[in-house]
């Protein structure tokens, strides 16, 4: 058991009560387990309100409003009414702002005791933490990725210039942002060694590594319905499913493609949206790939069966983006017992998380034959599929205890509100 769901386990067992409190939950990228961890928060009596951005071209997790939802549960899609420009950076920096100035005005509609930002760009998260600092709203940063190590990183592949100077000013955000927040919840053990250079105050740093609505992505048959409407029944899937941006190498999917060609039984399939996304489908139908097949995001509803129809699941994320970002994509793989190949650094969480599991095959994302081995591996040997699958999925049954993680978010909410 992690040092995390140890202290939330004291803490639940401590008969401790927690006066209801008004919570605005802001995930810009609408993925599944925060909006779980909301609605866990609401069905306690919690007054919360779930927002994200209706125009992030991401896989979403369970959006809708449902009839069992409590009463106390509200969820919203906030839009600028036009395509986010993400590859624009003068246009993405003044509609992330936009976002920003539109969450103000949510927050003071609503009207919290505390406000939690996820996955927000800098530029929208300055605004929000800015504003929930005047009007002395406590705002915890819940910090998924170092966005100012990613501009760096990517702008310097550019401009060694300006991915320098550019870095700099974003790293100085940040590091206000983390400095001024209530409290900073960060995903991976990993990011507490820049917060401490940072000197971010050690007791307003907590450790939640991220989940996955496990009670929602249940094991699956391999032969469901969307397997056999996308004509998969007689074929032996690799998978990959989620954003491809620019932390990711859309090539190894093509390798991957070009590796199986002459094996008929074998299809990739990439199920993903956006510039990367339509990048592979038009490269693979130069390159007459057929055995590569590129969808569209499916429904929430779907996505287990999306997953079931994976005999083995793929996810990668560069080696510079290692240090700085965790896909979560592979946690919700874990849910789904089916075997995972990960091209990362192994000293990223996803992939410590996977050797700690038993769950698949980490590889070097630099090391193309290696990924394609070991997709191989699993697909020919379906026995080694079949434990791999089984260790992930009790990882998950383990680890993702949505009562023990809404122990600790909600402490942390209290403890924000009664220091403010």
């Amino acid at each position: 058991m992690s040092r995390d769901h140890q202290a939330a386990l004291v803490f639940s067992q401590s008969g401790a009560t927690l006066s209801a409190k008004r919570i605005l939950i802001n995930d810009y990228c609408g993925h599944p387990f925060q909006v779980e961890l909301s609605r866990e928060l609401a069905r306690r009596g919690n007054e919360v309100l779930h927002v994200y951005s209706a125009d992030d071209q991401t896989p979403k997790g369970d959006l809708l409003p449902r009839r069992t939802d409590p009463a106390t549960f509200l969820i919203e899609g906030l839009s600028l009414g036009k395509p986010l420009q993400k590859y624009n950076l003068v246009r993405r920096r003044q509609q992330e702002r936009a976002y920003g100035e539109l969450m103000c005005r949510r927050i003071d509609a609503f009207r919290p005791d505390v406000v939690i930002g996820s996955n927000n760009p800098l530029e929208a998260q300055n605004r929000i933490g800015s504003y929930c600092r005047r009007r002395s709203i406590p705002f915890i940063f819940w910090l998924q990725d170092i966005h100012s190590d990613a501009i760096k990183s990517i702008l310097g592949q550019k401009s060694a210039t300006a991915g320098a100077l550019i870095g700099t000013w974003y790293e100085w955000m940040e590091k206000r942002l983390l400095r001024n927040a209530d409290h900073v919840v960060a995903i991976a053990e990993n990011f507490t060694a820049r917060l401490d250079s940072w000197k971010i105050t050690k007791a307003n740093i907590s450790v939640i590594e991220n989940w996955a609505p496990k009670n929602k992505i249940n094991v699956m048959p391999s032969s469901n319905a969307w397997r056999r409407a996308h004509g998969l029944t007689e074929k032996r899937v690799a998978l990959y499913t989620g954003t491809i941006g620019l932390k990711h190498n859309p090539n190894l999917l093509l390798a991957a493609a070009e590796a199986f060609a002459t094996e008929s039984d074998i299809q990739i399939v990439v199920v993903s949206e956006g510039k990367y996304a339509s990048y592979v489908k038009d490269e693979a139908a130069r390159g007459k790939l057929g055995n590569l097949t590129v969808l569209p995001f499916q429904p929430f509803e779907s996505y287990g069966e999306v997953l079931a129809s994976g005999d083995v699941l793929i996810a990668m994320i560069e080696p510079d983006a290692a240090s700085y970002s965790v896909p979560s994509k592979v946690l919700s793989y874990l849910c789904s017992g089916r075997p995972i190949v990960l091209a990362a650094d192994k000293r990223n969480l996803a992939a410590t998380i996977l050797q700690r599991s038993g769950a698949g095959t980490v590889v070097d994302p630099r090391d193309t034959a290696g990924f394609v081995a070991a997709i191989r591996h699993f697909l020919r040997h379906e026995a080694d599929g079949r434990l791999a699958g089984a260790s992930g999925r009790q990882y998950a049954d383990k680890m993702f205890d949505i009562g023990l993680i809404a122990d600790r978010f909600e402490r942390i909410c209290q403890q924000a509100c009664v220091a403010k």
